[in-house]
C-alpha cells in the first residue's frame, strides 16, 4: 500500500531520482509523502500531505536518498506522521511499509528511557530502537539486525546513515527490491519505480538484510550468515507504465486487453498444459484471490465444471485460513494475484505451504512474493497496471482459466478460435462510434443512487466483478447478484427508475436471466441488457458477439467502460485512484 524508493551511488541529484520514484509509486495509494538526503552535516528532510504528481523538491546534491509515500494506518494523515522518520540526535532516518503489531509496548519503554517522538505512528518506534542499538555497537547493520528481531508483524525498512554514508534495508512480509546499477544502487517497493535506471533486480527474501554502500553485503537474519542473493534481468517495457495519448491509465489499460488476450492465447499455451498436468495429479484443487482475482476464480469454477468436469473449491483469501482444515499433503493451492503482493494472499498460502500442499501462482509480477513461494508459476504478461481498478489483469487472469479448462480436456484448439475473436470484438468496442453510445448511457447513469447487475451460470461472476467496477470508480452504490437470487430480498430495492444492467449471454441461462428481466421490469426497473441478442426486456442494449465460452471475455468489457465513463460524468478528476483505495494491499 505505502510506496518506498532509495538511492546511493555518484549521482549527485538523489532527491529527484527518489521523488520521481516515488510518483510512479502514486497507484499504489497514499496519503502523505516524504524525502530525506544525507545533506552533508545533517539529514535533510521534506514531508507533505496530499498528492505528490506535480511537486518537486528543493532539497541539497546528495548521492544519499530515501523517499515514502504513506497509507495512513497508525496515527493520522499529518506532516508529522509522513516518513521518514528521523532519531533524536538526527543521525539516521527511516522509512517502513507494514505493521509493528507490539509498538505499543516498544514505544513505552522508549519513552521511559527518554525518547522524544514527534508522530503518533508504529514507524517512529524503530528509529528510535535503532538509535539506541547503535549507542551499544555504532554498526548500523548490526543495530538494524537486533531491532528487526524484536518488531511482532511484517516490515520492510530502508534506514539512511548520515555517519557513514550507507543504506540497510530489511524485510520481513512486506515487499522490497533492490536495483543493481553501474557503481549504484536503488531500493524500491516495487520495480516499476526503478525499472528506468536499471533492469537488474534482486527480490529480497524474508528475514535478509542488505546493506548498501560502495558495495553490497546480503545477510540472512535468521542465522546471520552471508547469502548470495541472484540478479535477475527484467524484461518488461517501460512504455506501457506510460500514459502515452490517454488521459487515463484505467482507460488505456481496457484498450490494452485485446493485445493481453493474443500474448497469452498465442504464447503460453505450454506454460497452461504445464498446469493443467499439475491441476490433474492434485488430489483437490483450491483457488485463493483477493477482490477483482476472486471473481476471475469464481468464473473458473464453472469453466472447470462445465469444460473439463472437475470440481474446484474456491475461497476469499482472508477467508482460508477458517476453512484450511481439508487441505493435504497433494492438495494444489492456485492462488491468483496482479501485484503478487497481496497480504491477504500471502498468509494463508504460508499456511498451506506449512500442511505440504503443492502451490501455484498465477500472478502479473516476476519475482513477486506469491511468484516466490510457488512451486508453480504462471506470469500473466500483461504488463504494468497502473489503475486502482484492475481491468486487463482481470481479463488475463479469466484468458488463463478459460485456456486451462480447455487444456485439461486436451480441446484447447476448440476455443482458440473464439478467444482471437474476443480480442477482435474489444477493439471493436473502442471504435469511436460504439464508444460514443457507451459515453451516453453514463451520462444517464451518473446521478443514479443505486445499480443493480445480474447474471446466471458463467455470468454471475460477470456480474459479481461488473458491480465491483462501479463501486471503485464512481461511489454509486452497486450490487451484483445471481439472477436466481432477485426474489430471495433484493426485488425489495427496485423501484421505478433503477437502473439494472444484465447479462444475457446466448447460453443455458438465457431466458432464465430474461425472466428474471421482465420481473424486475415490472417494478419499475431500467433494464441495460448486454446481450448477443436484442429483447423485449431490455429499455437499452448493447450487443456483443456470441463467443460461446469466450463470451466471459467480453461482456464485461461494456462495464469497465460504463464505470470509467460515469465517473468523468460525475466529474471524477481521477478515477485511476478512487478515494480509500490502493493498489497492492500489503497490510491487513
Amino acid at each position: 500500500m505505502c510506496g518506498i524508493l532509495g538511492y546511493i551511488g555518484p549521482r549527485k541529484n538523489a532527491a529527484n531520482i527518489v521523488l520521481d520514484g516515488l510518483k510512479t509509486l502514486e497507484y499504489r495509494g497514499y496519503d502523505s509523502w516524504g524525502v530525506a538526503v544525507n545533506g552533508g552535516e545533517k539529514i535533510a528532510v521534506e514531508k507533505h500531505t496530499g498528492k505528490i504528481g506535480g511537486a518537486s523538491t528543493t532539497l541539497s546534491e546528495s548521492s544519499l536518498g530515501i523517499g515514502h509515500t504513506r497509507w495512513a494506518t497508525h496515527g493520522g494523515v499529518t506532516i508529522e506522521n509522513a516518513h521518514p522518520h528521523l532519531d533524536c540526535n538526527h543521525r539516521i532516518a527511516l522509512v517502513h511499509n507494514g505493521i509493528v503489531e507490539n509498538y505499543k509496548e516498544l514505544k513505552e519503554g522508549l519513552i521511559k528511557r527518554k525518547h522524544i517522538f514527534v508522530s503518533g505512528t508504529d514507524t517512529e518506534v524503530i528509529v528510535h530502537l535503532v538509535e539506541e542499538e547503535l549507542k551499544k555497537d555504532d554498526n548500523l547493520s548490526n543495530a538494524v539486525f537486533s531491532v528487526f528481531k524484536k518488531l511482532h508483524g511484517l516490515s520492510a525498512v530502508v534506514v539512511m546513515d548520515q555517519k557513514t554514508k550507507a543504506l540497510v534495508v530489511a524485510k520481513n512480509g512486506s515487499p522490497l527490491v533492490i536495483g543493481v546499477g553501474e557503481g549504484e544502487y536503488f531500493v524500491a517497493s516495487d520495480m516499476s519505480a526503478i525499472l528506468p535506471h536499471t533492469k537488474n533486480m534482486i527480490f529480497l527474501e524474508d528475514h535478509m538484510l542488505a546493506t548498501l554502500s560502495d558495495s553490497m553485503e546480503v545477510l540472512s537474519l535468521k542465522t546471520g550468515k552471508k547469502e548470495k542473493p541472484k540478479v535477475q534481468e527484467i524484461n518488461w517495457q517501460q512504455e506501457t507504465a506510460h500514459l502515452g495519448d490517454f488521459k487515463h491509465f484505467m482507460v488505456k489499460e481496457i484498450a490494452e486487453q485485446p493485445i493481453v488476450i493474443e500474448h497469452l492465447a498465442n504464447e503460453c499455451l505450454p506454460e497452461i498444459k504445464k498446469l493443467s498436468n499439475v491441476v490433474k495429479s492434485a488430489h483437490g484443487t483450491f483457488f485463493i484471490a483477493a477482490g477483482t482475482a476472486y471473481h476471475a476464480c469464481l468464473s473458473g469454477i464453472y469453466l472447470f465444471s462445465r469444460v473439463a468436469k472437475i470440481h474446484v473449491n474456491s475461497a476469499i483469501a482472508s477467508e482460508f485460513n477458517y476453512v484450511e482444515d481439508f487441505l493435504k499433503k497433494k492438495s494444489l493451492v492456485m492462488a491468483f494475484s496482479q501485484s503478487g503482493e497481496t497480504i491477504d494472499v500471502v498468509e494463508p498460502l504460508t499456511r498451506a505451504q506449512e500442511k505440504g500442499a503443492t502451490i501455484a501462482a498465477v500472478v502479473n509480477v516476476i519475482g513477486s512474493t506469491i511468484y516466490r513461494m510457488a512451486d508453480y508459476k504462471m506470469l500473466l504478461g500483461a504488463g504494468p497496471e497502473k489503475a486502482v481498478a484492475s481491468t486487463k489483469a482481470y481479463i488475463a487472469k479469466l484468458t488463463t482459466l478459460l485456456l486451462l479448462a480447455y487444456s485439461l480436456e486436451n480441446k484447447t484448439q476448440e476455443i482458440l478460435p473464439y478467444v482471437h475473436m474476443a480480442a477482435n470484438e474489444i477493439r471493436d468496442m473502442l471504435e469511436k462510434k460504439k464508444l460514443q453510445k457507451i459515453k451516453r448511457l453514463a451520462e444517464t447513469l451518473a446521478g443514479a443512487q443505486s445499480i443493480f447487475i445480474i447474471g446466471r451460470g458463467m455470468s454471475y461472476p460477470s456480474a459479481l466483478e461488473a458491480a465491483l467496477k462501479i463501486k471503485e470508480v464512481t461511489y454509486i452504490h452497486t450490487e451484483g447478484l445471481a439472477g436466481g437470487e432477485l426474489k430471495h430480498g433484493t426485488i425489495a430495492l427496485i423501484q421505478k427508475g433503477t437502473p439494472c444492467i444484465v447479462f444475457a449471454p446466448l447460453d443455458e441461462t438465457y431466458d432464465a436471466i430474461i425472466s428474471n428481466a421482465i420481473e424486475i421490469r415490472s417494478r419499475g426497473a431500467r433494464i441495460i441488457g448486454i446481450s448477443p441478442k436484442n429483447s423485449e426486456a431490455f429499455d437499452d442494449f448493447i450487443e456483443i458477439k456470441d463467443l460461446k465460452d469466450a463470451t466471459i471475455l467480453t461482456q464485461i468489457v461494456p462495464v469497465q467502460l460504463l464505470s470509467y465513463y460515469i465517473a468523468l460524468a460525475k466529474g471524477i478528476t481521477d478515477p485511476d485512484k478512487p478515494r480509500n483505495l490502493a493498489k497492492s494491499v500489503t497490510v491487513k
